[in-house]
């Protein structure tokens, strides 16, 4: 009686095996980036210059005239934050629409002991060649508490 002998399970399944540990490691590498990106974006939508330069858009007539009401965000932007021997600094763009139309808000401030000064807060209409400047109202607003 002649015997035969078979082959192991991993003789037989190799092509298996390699490719489901492949497409495992990739697997956990996009779950681990879109993590990093989701909070990432969770971290910048929830600071502190984020949320001040969309209410303060989001509340000016002039871009409610442009953009039409409600008011929205439009995906992420550009963003770009620093912090250096003690100073902070933020500059962004946050792309807003409307049901008439799209824009950017864009950002640039600095914080220095716990608070941020903004060196520029405007809002940008798409194809338009006028800026809506946000800054101009809140000196205005600070000037009528004297």
């Amino acid at each position: 009686m002649e015997e035969i002998r078979r082959k192991s399970w991993f003789s037989r399944n190799w092509g298996w095996v390699l490719g489901g540990g492949c497409l495992t490691m990739i697997i956990i590498v996009v779950v681990f980036v879109g993590f990093a990106v989701f909070k990432i974006s969770d971290t910048i939508t929830g600071s502190e210059t984020y949320m001040h330069a969309l209410s303060k858009a989001t509340e000016n007539e002039k871009v409610i005239e442009f953009l039409g009401s409600p008011i929205e965000k439009n995906g992420m932007g550009s963003t770009d934050f620093t912090y250096n021997n003690g100073t902070s600094e933020a500059k962004f763009t946050i792309p807003i629409k409307g049901p008439k139309d799209e824009g950017n808000i864009v950002v640039e401030a600095e914080k220095i002991n716990d608070e941020w000064t903004y060196i520029e807060l405007y809002v940008k209409i798409d194809g338009e060649t006028e800026i809506i400047n946000l800054l101009q109202l809140e000196t205005e607003d600070s000037l009528d508490d004297f």
